[in-house]
């Protein structure tokens, strides 16, 4: 296998995790909703669950932790079941423009239904003013969605003071910490968070299951029905397996957290350092200092992401431009374009993102056959603006006689 450095779309699962699921396909297939014994084995492990991953949160309450089925619902659910529980007190939404496509949609459709969504811009560094925040704010705002760390550059969002700011007007705030749990601390009663979304798949753990955490006593209309699991918030039969699956990696992540930032840190810097010193007309995108240890995005001038992307996977080299869930799309990433990029100036957006099985070698790899990479990328783009035009066939400006 090659070289992967496409964390940010997705994780391997860890060892620990697969075994601790292992059970739960086989002997314990219980269904936590029904009140037999198996049934009952499987809602303890469902809870037990539950309570690991509140406590990795710093949640106060277990029942705070809602089960769905990755962050894209968890997004979905937060933003619009947020704001249709509160739209009696007004329709107003603030998000970012840089915001996950989960986000951004549901605000799209919120918009269609009547609401009316203030989209934040990001400066040249991708990074958020909360006295903008703070100054877009209405006597209607009832819900704020600001990510913790973003998803294709990973700048970093000043959490703790936006949840202050929405907690003294009584706004929910909601945070995508899809990409920063387990790499950033949460905290959601010390950052003020009103309702944070996680993804199982991006910890190390299984896909199909992700977690919205509510604050106690706050109201969020469901968006699934035909069942009363997990409190009458989303229907649906519990995936016990997944579940106990994520709460292993919520548990392992916060373990390695320390260990991990510093790490890939350093492997992160030396990784773009080294591009932005070998490879001429190159551009960091994002906030040196303030984005996650284990993301560079960087711009090549005169190289388009698909291209670049399709011929380091040939190299064996494996990264995304932009995010996972919008990579079929052909139009140019939505962050880099709220931060002033421009394709045809600043080139294609790469985004090379790290995680646990990256080491010193497969950097240092990197390093020596990017730069001929983009070379015969760009010698062919050259080539191919000298070409002359094919001549129009002579006869075609001939008229008939």
């Amino acid at each position: 296998m090659g070289i992967y450095l496409d964390y940010n779309a997705t994780t391997p699962m860890r060892p620990e995790v697969l075994d601790a699921m292992k059970p739960y396909f086989d002997s314990r297939f219980g269904n936590a909703s029904s009140t037999h014994s198996r049934g009952r084995e499987a809602k303890r492990a469902l809870e037990e669950a539950r309570e690991t991953i509140a406590s990795a949160l710093g949640a106060r309450e277990k029942e705070s932790v809602v089960f769905v089925s990755g962050g894209t619902e968890a997004d979905n659910l937060a933003v619009k079941g947020a704001a249709w529980a509160a739209r009696e007190r007004g329709r107003h939404i603030v998000t970012s423009a840089v915001e996950h496509p989960a986000v951004i949609s549901a605000c799209q459709v919120l918009e269609r239904q009547g609401f009316e969504v203030t989209y934040l811009p990001v400066d040249g560094e991708g990074l958020i003013d909360p006295e903008m925040t703070k100054g877009s704010l209405r006597i209607d705002t009832t819900v704020v969605s600001l990510m913790h760390a973003n998803n294709e550059t990973g700048v970093i969002f000043p959490i703790s003071e936006i949840g202050q700011l929405a907690r003294e007007r009584g706004i929910v705030f909601h945070s995508d910490a899809v990409q920063a749990f387990g790499r950033l601390p949460v905290d959601v009663e010390a950052q003020g968070v009103t309702l944070l979304t996680l993804s199982g798949h991006k910890i190390y753990g299984p896909k199909g299951i992700g977690v919205i955490c509510v604050r106690p006593g706050t109201r969020i209309v469901p968006q699934m029905h035909g069942g009363e699991q997990e409190r009458g918030v989303r229907a649906g039969t519990a995936n016990v397996a997944a579940a106990v699956g994520m709460a292993c990696a919520a548990k392992l992540a916060i373990e390695s957290m320390q260990t991990e930032h510093h790490r890939l840190g350093m492997l992160r810097d030396r990784l773009e350092a080294g591009i932005l010193h070998r490879i001429a007309g190159t551009r960091r995108n994002g906030d040196r200092d303030r984005r996650l240890p284990n993301t560079s995005n960087i711009s090549f001038q005169g190289v388009r992401e698909d291209s670049l992307m399709v011929a380091l996977d040939l190299e064996g080299v494996e990264v995304s431009a932009g995010a996972a869930c919008a990579s079929g799309s052909l139009e140019p990433s939505h962050v880099l374009h709220a931060m002033g990029r421009r394709p045809e100036i600043d080139g294609g957006g790469i985004r090379f993102s790290l995680g646990a099985g990256t080491t010193e070698a497969e950097i240092q790899s990197v390093l020596d056959l990017l730069p001929g990479v983009v070379e015969r990328i760009r010698d062919a783009a050259d080539l191919a603006h000298r070409e002359p035009a094919p001549a129009s066939h002579a006869r075609s400006h001939l008229r008939a006689s």
